[in-house]
């Protein structure tokens, strides 16, 4: 057990969980404690009980609309990032790659880093009115002043051995694009992503308080909070960690999907093998896969419903995202071509062995 308190020791797998799940409940033993009773430490109007807290969960289902709300954020929060990767992945390319456009443009983007994005909001209403397309468009303005310069510094940090390799053999400047540096910079950028995923929440509560009307968590906390309502406010503040846990989990999975070679075993004995994974990892593994085959057979029922509406007239996507929509359908059309591309690919690797197993029957 030296390892407990050796200096930035490594924690073994097997112990990993317990430790977090000790670390949550010695959490909430401490807010029980602060907050119990009738006259508890805290006061209940700063600090409310785990109990009421969760127990506000019911009430936000039936009187404050929480699944829509919460499904207006997660397309608000889609849409930015769609509309930023959109802006950000072509400029920076452009800029990483072309002298002429990094003279040009290299030190004016990196200064956009200092603009205030709660002092942008006039500017993004006046262009935009104060609608769902004005929340989607200062989400991924705040996202993009982020991320173009990371996509810049990734192109920089692409090994010469690379270049001189494809070089080598003969390489086009598009080939060089394609076989190297693309891959390279979407392997580390999909992390700044997933990091930054947690810094667009913060916008969408910012953004969700212009017409709040419109709906959103970041509108529900704004109507709670107004109304001292700590304890729903607590319980949506807990949400947001629940959704963002969720949303970093589903990047680590789509992390080891597109990029397996970030997974494998250093070690030169075990070269070319994936690193062993945990049995939580297995069940997490096993869990998504059933989740987004079962996700991908509920859409095309709800998709079917939109245009046909035979689930008793109600257009369940559109209830949900309402004009974000656009977004989830973005991103589960783009699961579904990710699919069949996997399936015909697998299958196109399967055929020169079927038929060496069919001549050699035949000779």
């Amino acid at each position: 057990m030296d390892w407990l308190f050796k200096l930035r020791g490594d924690i073994p797998k097997g112990s990993r969980v317990v430790l977090e799940l000790l670390g949550i409940g010695l959490i909430l033993l401490v807010w029980f404690f602060l907050s119990y009773g009738e006259n508890p430490i805290v006061p209940k109007l700063t600090l409310p009980s785990p109990g009421s807290v969760f127990s506000s969960y019911g009430e936000m289902l039936s009187d404050n609309n929480l699944v829509q709300n919460t499904f207006r954020s997660i397309g608000l929060n889609l849409g930015g990032y769609i509309k930023a990767l959109l802006w950000t992945l072509p400029l920076g390319f452009a800029i990483g790659l072309i002298p002429l456009f990094r003279g040009m443009f290299h030190r004016t983007i990196d200064a956009t880093r200092f603009i205030p994005l709660a002092a942008c909001m006039v500017v993004f209403i006046v262009w935009y009115g104060t609608s769902i397309p004005m929340k989607v468009n200062f989400l991924a303005f705040g996202i993009f002043i982020f991320l173009l310069p990371i996509v810049i510094q990734r192109i920089d940090q692409v090994k010469d051995v690379y270049l001189k390799t494809v070089y080598t053999i003969g390489a086009n400047k598009w080939q060089t694009i394609k076989s190297v540096y693309i891959p390279s910079v979407m392997s580390k950028l999909i992390d700044d992503i997933r990091i930054l995923t947690a810094i667009s929440w913060t916008y969408i509560v910012v953004a969700e308080t212009i017409n709040a009307e419109e709906g959103g968590l970041g509108a529900l906390t704004y109507i709670v909070r107004r109304q001292s309502q700590t304890d729903k406010l607590f319980a949506i503040l807990l949400l947001f960690i629940f959704i963002g846990v969720i949303q970093d989990r589903i990047f680590v999975r789509l992390d080891r999907e597109l990029f397996p070679h970030k997974y494998q075993v250093k070690d030169a004995q075990k070269h070319g093998k994936l690193d062993k994974e945990t049995t939580l990892d297995t069940i997490f593994d096993f869990a998504f896969s059933a989740f987004v085959w079962s996700a991908l057979g509920v859409y095309v029922i709800l998709t079917i419903n939109e245009f046909v509406g035979f689930l008793g007239g109600i257009k369940v996507i559109d209830y949900l995202f309402g004009e974000s929509c656009w977004a989830f359908h973005v991103v589960m059309i783009s699961v579904i071509f990710y699919k069949l591309r996997k399936w015909f690919l697998q299958r196109q690797s399967k055929l020169p062995s079927i038929k060496k197993t069919v001549s050699d029957v035949s000779g």
